[in-house]
């Protein structure tokens, strides 16, 4: 199954600009609301295969998004419009309760993952060779229209270590980066900071770029394992300004 069709491209965000620092909020949860807000939506890509669950929830004090994967696999995305020139910068914590213990990136019966964050990104027409524009228009006559250009994957593994860069076991169009892996951090919440602009331009070869959709994901469908995490406070920032997270 390719897990990288199907994404609805559209939407506004919010833009919160104060004196010189830039943050654009993403992905701030509220726990009063159990279902996570619109824009957000569960994009699934096989009916036969059972969604990940989510929900908003209150986990450890932080007003969060919990995942919850069986053998399934799903999304959590939102569109994206935000200007990766004036904030290149995507923040974010996370936290899973165990790494996957069978999956491997490698391959496309182990590409799974107890937890990523998905950026699908339009590129320049000039930026993609002909051989690569002919297999998108192939993948989009078979798969869908909406398929985006190019996507960075950025993921908390089982086996490879921090700093891999791959690309996806089904598509050379994702590109798969290890933040996390293994066990040492588990079970509690992990801040991260990633140069979002920066990691599309070495992958993609172009810094004029549009991200397009964000997504969250807990998926096991390949390896039929459970997987529990935790994702909040995802906003991007410019490079001169820090994230901001709430205190816990």
């Amino acid at each position: 199954m390719h897990k990288m069709v199907g994404m609805l491209l559209a939407g506004l965000i919010a833009v919160n600009v104060q004196a010189e620092e830039m943050l654009d909020d993403v992905g701030r949860f509220n726990a009063n609301v159990i279902t996570p807000p619109i824009p957000w939506r569960v994009i699934r890509f096989d009916d036969r295969i059972p969604p990940t669950q989510y929900r908003v929830i209150t986990w450890d004090g932080v007003a969060s998004v919990e995942a919850q994967a069986n053998a399934s696999m799903a999304l959590l995305a939102r569109p994206l419009t935000i200007d990766l020139q004036r904030t290149p910068v995507l923040c974010w914590r996370w936290r899973i309760d165990a790494p996957l213990k069978t999956a491997d990136m490698a391959t496309k019966a182990g590409d799974d993952y107890a937890a990523r964050v998905y950026i699908a990104f339009r590129l320049p027409t000039g930026a993609m060779d002909f051989p690569t524009r002919t297999k998108l228009r192939i993948a989009r006559s078979l798969y869908d229209e909406q398929m985006p250009d190019a996507a960075l994957n950025y993921v908390w593994d089982n086996r490879y270590p921090v700093g891999t860069r791959r690309p996806n076991a089904y598509t050379d169009r994702t590109q798969m980066i290890v933040l996390r892996s293994g066990a040492a951090e588990v079970g509690r919440w992990v801040m991260e900071r990633r140069d979002v602009l920066a990691d599309a331009e070495q992958t993609f070869g172009s810094a004029n770029i549009s991200a397009t959709l964000l997504a969250l994901a807990s998926d096991t469908d390949n390896t039929k394992e459970t997987a529990h995490a935790g994702f909040a406070d995802l906003h991007f920032v410019s490079r001169q300004s820090a994230c901001t997270f709430p205190e816990l």
